[in-house]
């Protein structure tokens, strides 16, 4: 598919209602959330490519951040524009961070202990969303040869590395680029299509703009913070840097977080350990646990919610800055034939990463049992042969399970 015969551009609020859907039923943690986007927007309202969707996902394999919602952002620049990321943050993220705000406040009563049948068929039907993304991935971005072998070394890589003693986070950013260096040599003398072009909306000077704001929060937050001694500035400084240094996202963000406010006295351990267990049982990016921890941080109902907002919004804002500041470049890179070759093998890269992370983390914390597996095999059949709306394999798969496990 090529942009001429992509969808026509969407509205803000178009945006905002798809995004919405999938913030209430997304499950699984940032991979599968990356099955649910392609499914949705590649797949059934066909808003950009394999490749173009590919390219944004390695883009933002490489910043720091909660990858899922920096490349919900970038869709939803892609189709409206600023105000269409802002839509689909906002969408993808309300969910989960009112429904954590509330569980802070006593209102929600969830089971953080995760051993739930509803909450087990939740992570049953991610898998099988994952595993449809990957085969549709796989026959688009490693149809031959070369590119299949790539992929799964890529899977091979990434699932060996933890035995290698090495930091995690290499292990995600080494694959691709050695996809890069492949798929250099292997196509630098193949004449490929330009892929679909995403839609930026704003030029390289706006770019540097936004990587500057970035670089002046992390210089004067802490400033702020010490001068005022307020929660306000500390969470929001605390927010911000766990937002801007974490690689890989989800649970790699936990340990900056507790790191920011337990020991400052913002939130007591208990408390936090309580809204990790409660982030796992809703929808949306884990990163949605900020606003339970400023909510916990709050004296007073009303201050509850105005910390609760400002820690959603601080520890997101890094990764709308790093996005923002790449994309004009990214986007004039990509269209070089030279950077078209490493593109070719960065997204081979990509689906091998899937395949890695379809196994573990997603497939080894969902599946235990003979009939976690017929669960799994049939919500895969509903998605992949019979078509059906991911949404409503989500509440089905829930309420079986529910029953059933």
């Amino acid at each position: 598919m090529t942009a001429t015969n992509a969808a026509p551009p969407a509205s803000a609020w178009t945006v905002f209602l798809v995004f919405l859907r999938l913030g209430l039923t997304s499950f699984g943690g940032p991979v599968a959330h990356l099955g649910y986007f392609r499914a949705e927007l590649v797949e059934r309202r066909k808003w950009l490519s394999d490749a173009a969707y590919a390219d944004l996902v390695a883009l933002c394999q490489f910043l720091p951040g909660p990858a899922s919602s920096q490349v919900g952002m970038g869709l939803g620049l892609h189709r409206a524009g600023p105000l269409g990321a802002l839509a689909a943050w906002t969408g993808f993220t309300l969910p989960s961070a009112l429904a954590l705000v509330l569980a802070a406040l006593g209102v929600a009563a969830l089971d953080p202990g995760g051993d739930s049948g509803w909450l087990r068929g939740l992570k049953i039907v991610a898998a099988a969303v994952v595993a449809q993304a990957v085969w549709g991935m796989a026959k688009t971005l490693a149809p031959d040869r070369p590119r299949a072998t790539l992929a799964l070394a890529a899977a091979a890589l990434v699932l060996v590395w933890p035995l290698t003693g090495l930091p995690l986070v290499v292990g995600q950013l080494a694959p691709i680029a050695i996809g890069a260096l492949v798929g250099w040599w292997l196509f630098k003398g193949e004449v490929a299509e330009a892929a679909e072009h995403l839609h930026v909306g704003f030029s390289r000077r706006v770019g540097v703009a936004c990587l500057g704001l970035l670089v002046g929060l992390l210089v004067l937050l802490p400033v702020l913070a010490q001068l005022t001694h307020a929660d306000g500035a500390r969470l929001a400084d605390g927010m911000v840097r766990a937002g801007a240094l974490v690689f890989g996202g989800g649970h790699v963000v936990l340990p900056l977080l507790q790191a920011e406010v337990v020991p400052t006295g913002l939130v007591d351990r208990e408390s936090f350990l309580a809204g990790y267990g409660l982030a796992q049982a809703v929808p949306g990016p884990l990163f949605t646990l900020s606003a339970f921890l400023g909510s916990a941080a709050g004296t007073t109902v009303l201050a509850s919610l105005g910390l609760a907002l400002l820690a959603t919004v601080a520890i997101f804002v890094p990764a709308a800055l790093l996005l923002f500041g790449a994309l004009p470049f990214w986007s004039a890179l990509r269209q070089s034939p030279a950077a078209r070759a490493a593109l070719t093998g960065i997204n081979a890269a990509v689906v091998g990463l899937l395949l890695a992370a379809f196994y573990d983390p997603v497939l080894t914390s969902a599946v235990a049992a003979p009939e976690h597996v017929a669960l799994g095999l049939a919500a895969f059949l509903a998605l992949h042969i019979w078509k059906a709306p991911p949404w409503a394999v989500v509440l089905v798969g829930a309420v079986v399970a529910g029953v059933v496990l």
